[in-house]
C-alpha cells in the first residue's frame, strides 16, 4: 500500500496510500522512523504557545506550522499509537469530511476556517459539511499549542488545531487540512533531492529529522511533479538554527517557497487524483 507522499509530496501529502476503489480500506502510514515525539501529548507542548504569538506575518521567513514542536512541526498522531508500528488510517469516505469548530473560535476566525472550506469546494469535489451524528470527524481546536493536524482519517474525534497566529495566512488552514485529507509535506517526498538542497549544517539539531525523506516504495506521487509553490512545502528558513537557509530549490523557481496564499495547481491536480477520480 502507498503512503501518498504526494499528497505528500505531493503532495506530500500525506495519504498514506495511493488511490483506492473501497472507501473501508485503510492506509498504511509508516512513522515509526520518525520517533517517540510523534506522540507526545499535546499538553507537555504548549511553550509553542509564545512563539506563535511572537510570529509575524510579515517576516515572511517561517511559517507559524514550522515553528510546531510535531514531527516536521505540525504532524500529530494519537498517543495511542504510539506502540504501533504502523498507524492506520483511512481516506474519508465520498470526499466527505464531518467538521465541528470550537466555540472558541470568534466570529472573524470562523469565516476564515470557512473560507479554507469554500476554496475545497470552489476547486475540488471534497466536501466539509457541519457534523451530525457522524463517528468519525475534525474537531477544529484553538489550544495553545500551535498548527497541527493528525494526518488522514484516524476515526472518531480527531483534531486540527488552529492557534489564533494559524489564521492568519489562509494557506496555513488550507495546510492543515490537506494533512487531514491525508497528505504529507513536499519537502519529503523521496525525489526532492533532484530540486532541493537541505543545508543540514543550518538545521536545528533537534529538527534534523524533519528533513528526512519517505521512501519510494511507501509513497505515491500521484503523477505530478514536485511542486516549490506547494502549499504544502515549508520554507526555505524552515527549522533554521541561524536564520540562514535550510531548503535551497536546484530549480529556477519565480515564486515564494513556503506561500501560504493558496493551492498550487499542483495541490488542486493531487486532491482530485487521491478523491475525484483524477
Amino acid at each position: 500500500m502507498f503512503l501518498t507522499i504526494g499528497l505528500l509530496a505531493l503532495q506530500v501529502v500525506a495519504v498514506l496510500g495511493a488511490p483506492i476503489e473501497a472507501e473501508d480500506e485503510p492506509f498504511d502510514f509508516e512513522f515509526s522512523q520518525l520517533g517517540e515525539e510523534m506522540y507526545l501529548v499535546v499538553e507537555t507542548r504548549n511553550h509553542t504557545e509564545k512563539l506563535l504569538e511572537e510570529w509575524s506575518d510579515d517576516d515572511g521567513s517561517i511559517n507559524p506550522e514550522e515553528m510546531g514542536p510535531f514531527v516536521q512541526g505540525d504532524l500529530y498522531q494519537p498517543v495511542l499509537a504510539k506502540n504501533a508500528v504502523k498507524f492506520k488510517s483511512r481516506k474519508w469516505a465520498k470526499a466527505v469530511v464531518p467538521y465541528k469548530i470550537s466555540d472558541s473560535f470568534g466570529y472573524s476566525d470562523v469565516q476564515r476556517i470557512q473560507m479554507a472550506f469554500k476554496m475545497f469546494h470552489q476547486k475540488t469535489c471534497v466536501r466539509f459539511v457541519p457534523r451530525a451524528s457522524q463517528r468519525d470527524f475534525i474537531a477544529i481546536e484553538k489550544s495553545s499549542s500551535g498548527c497541527w493536524s493528525t494526518v488522514g482519517r484516524a476515526g472518531g474525534r480527531q483534531v486540527v488545531n488552529l492557534q489564533s497566529s494559524c489564521l492568519r495566512q489562509i494557506g496555513t488552514v488550507l495546510h492543515e487540512l490537506m494533512h487531514a485529507l491525508g497528505f504529507l509535506h513536499e519537502h519529503t517526498r523521496h525525489d526532492r533531492d533532484k530540486f532541493v538542497d537541505i543545508n543540514y549544517l543550518n538545521v536545528r539539531f533537534d529538527a534534523i529529522g524533519n528533513f528526512w525523506k519517505e521512501t519510494k516504495d511507501r509513497t505515491s506521487t500521484l503523477g505530478t511533479g514536485y511542486d516549490l509553490g506547494s502549499v504544502l512545502h515549508y520554507s526555505r528558513k524552515a527549522f533554521s538554527w541561524n536564520g540562514f537557509n535550510t531548503i535551497d530549490p536546484k530549480v529556477k523557481f519565480s515564486g515564494k517557497i513556503g506561500q501560504r496564499n493558496g493551492f498550487s495547481n499542483s495541490d488542486i491536480k493531487r486532491i482530485k487524483a487521491m478523491y475525484c477520480n483524477g
